[in-house]
């Protein structure tokens, strides 16, 4: 992998890109004018995208979606309001999940409905504190239907960065 500093250009295509998959003004938050890409050596494609803060997002090669990581998750829960883009669980399962557990649906006590299965979203507890950014697995009518199931696929716990706000 090869860090190169983010154009102009690739900057606002990578924001169009984040307007369309989360909400309009989400690239803007998301995406700095100081980032780096990391770009494959044998391919030349975007793998992830860096800033000072570090690694905000991977970008999936198969169909170029953004899939933020824990800093990305936060930009991005500062920016939209309650409950856009969040499953809500229970906070007693906070720890578990923010760990890296996957969130099941007798966790969830709200939810977008806005989303679609398969769509990238914030796993947040009662307070709307982030604690994992995930891949949901089935629909907002579901989730909050059935009592059995995985809900979300975490990809990444954000416990740790909660521990650094609360000490």
């Amino acid at each position: 992998m090869i860090k190169i500093k983010a154009s102009k250009e690739t900057i606002d295509k990578l924001r169009i890109i984040a307007d369309y998959q989360f909400r309009p003004g989400v690239g803007k938050v998301l995406f700095r004018d100081d980032s780096y890409l990391i770009v494959s050596k044998t391919t030349g494609r975007i793998r992830a995208v860096e800033d000072s803060e570090g690694v905000v997002a991977t970008i999936r090669a198969s169909d170029h979606r953004i899939i933020p990581t824990c800093i990305g998750g936060e930009r991005i829960r500062r920016f939209l309001k309650y409950p856009l883009l969040r499953v809500v669980v229970i906070n007693e399962f906070s720890r578990e999940i923010g760990e890296g557990g996957n969130v099941f649906s007798k966790h969830v006590i709200d939810i977008d409905e806005d989303l679609y299965p398969w769509d990238e979203v914030l796993v947040v507890n009662e307070r709307d504190e982030l604690l994992a950014v995930g891949r949901l697995i089935l629909s907002p009518h579901e989730i909050l239907y059935y009592l059995r199931g995985v809900a979300v696929l975490t990809r990444e716990g954000c416990w740790k960065s909660i521990e650094k706000v609360e000490m």
